[in-house]
């Protein structure tokens, strides 16, 4: 009707504030199967998993293993989609995100290097092992300088780095050889140097999670505040449809992107086992399908209209405050490691890098990790809400918080 005061449709946006929930909330979730992973590590090392995980394996372990599998693709791919929001603030012009990526990269590898070191120091004091954060600080640190590329190459680099590097599989290099070390950082991982006995071991090659990062930047968009949450969803969906379907084709068929082959075994559950097991160091093409795969759908699940949940409010506050939860669980277990010792003794041994036997206190069966899991989450977090509320309100005043 003329002159009707009817605005017409409306186009819903993405949110504007500082955190996405979504994001947060999938970063929540990677947090608490990180610490599954870590409870495993910490009071399961007398049975050892593998990489491929060894076919002897029993299907509770090996699914308690592939869980976690999630974590390391999807918080660096949403490192990437953070690095393109910090660039891309709402309401504001776009900046340039290479200094505080090269800031942040160093300060991560510092936080390896030292903090993950003084961790384990109790079981391998001669080794230093470069893992997950080393990697993370990396490929941030590489994105500064890619940021400055056009925007349509750094995708497509990430998308060739990603489908591409299990074709530099066969390439190899003798410790010794003036390129062992930098191909070792880059892409077959392994000890790096022997310092007098005191050795540096690096778990996690850089190259593939620079692709991972790569795409995660190359995502940011969806995210924008032009994208509405519907598109969002549907895109991101699409993407993990299409990522499993490309994975379906290549695995079962074994045509590309896993060194070792799957076949028809004894038992289903075993079967399916055997197509699930993917190379994680360096993670195959078909372990980034797998992870990634199921991320985008998750992430789209967890957009929602109304407010959250409790349960996925709680992972919401632990998803804020991601490297806060990181550090802390970490001496959380390694007290609760040190308090049972004493009480328990040695349970089980184990034998260490270099082939010393050692007795160590370790849980009973599979089902006692995820009850340990429990344990340390809800000892985690009322910290992680005392520390998260803090945070917010007082990061503006002090920038040191951004890094947690």
């Amino acid at each position: 009707m003329s002159g009707s005061s009817d605005p017409g449709p409306t186009i819903e946006r993405a949110p504007t504030r500082d955190r996405i929930a979504s994001i947060d909330i999938m970063r929540g979730l990677i947090i608490v199967l990180m610490m599954l992973d870590h409870v495993r590590e910490r009071f399961y090392m007398h049975t050892r998993t593998g990489d491929p995980m060894f076919d002897t394996v029993e299907p509770d372990l090996f699914f308690t293993r592939l869980l976690p599998h999630l974590c390391a693709p999807l918080f660096i791919f949403l490192a990437g989609v953070s690095a393109w929001l910090y660039a891309h603030p709402p309401g504001r012009e776009p900046r340039s995100p290479s200094a505080f990526l090269f800031k942040r990269g160093l300060v991560i590898i510092g936080i390896e290097i030292v903090l993950y070191y003084l961790v384990w120091a109790d079981s391998y004091p001669d080794y230093l092992f470069l893992q997950v954060l080393w990697a993370i600080g990396l490929v941030m640190i590489a994105l500064s300088v890619a940021v400055r590329l056009p925007f349509i190459l750094i995708g497509a680099l990430g998308f060739v780095i990603v489908l591409g590097h299990n074709l530099l599989t066969p390439i190899d290099f003798d410790p010794g050889d003036i390129l062992f070390v930098p191909w070792a950082i880059l892409h077959d991982g392994g000890t790096l140097a022997n310092i007098n006995g005191f050795k540096i071991s690096l778990s996690y090659p850089a190259l593939p999670w620079f692709g991972v990062i790569l795409l995660g930047y190359f995502s940011g968009p969806l995210y924008g505040p032009m994208m509405t949450r519907l598109k969002r969803r549907k895109a991101l969906i699409g993407i993990g449809v299409a990522s499993l379907t490309l994975l379906l084709v290549l695995r079962g068929f074994n045509i590309y992107g896993e060194t070792e082959p799957w076949a028809i075994q004894e038992s289903a559950i075993r079967t399916v086992m055997d197509f699930l097991n993917y190379t994680k160091y360096p993670p195959s093409l078909n372990f980034i399908l797998l992870t990634l795969g199921f991320g985008m759908i998750a992430l789209a699940l967890f957009e929602t209209r109304e407010k959250p949940g409790r349960a996925l409010s709680a992972l919401e506050t632990v998803g804020s405050v991601p490297m806060f939860v990181y550090i802390v669980h970490l001496y959380v277990l390694l007290a609760a490691y040190w308090i049972l010792y004493p009480i328990f003794g040695a349970t089980h041994e184990i034998t260490r890098i270099g082939g010393e036997t050692v007795g160590r206190f370790g849980l009973p069966n599979v089902a006692s990790i995820w009850l340990g899991t429990l344990i340390l989450t809800a000892i985690m977090y009322p910290l992680t809400k005392v520390f998260a509320s803090y945070k917010h309100h007082e990061k503006r005043n002090k920038p040191w918080l951004s890094y947690f």
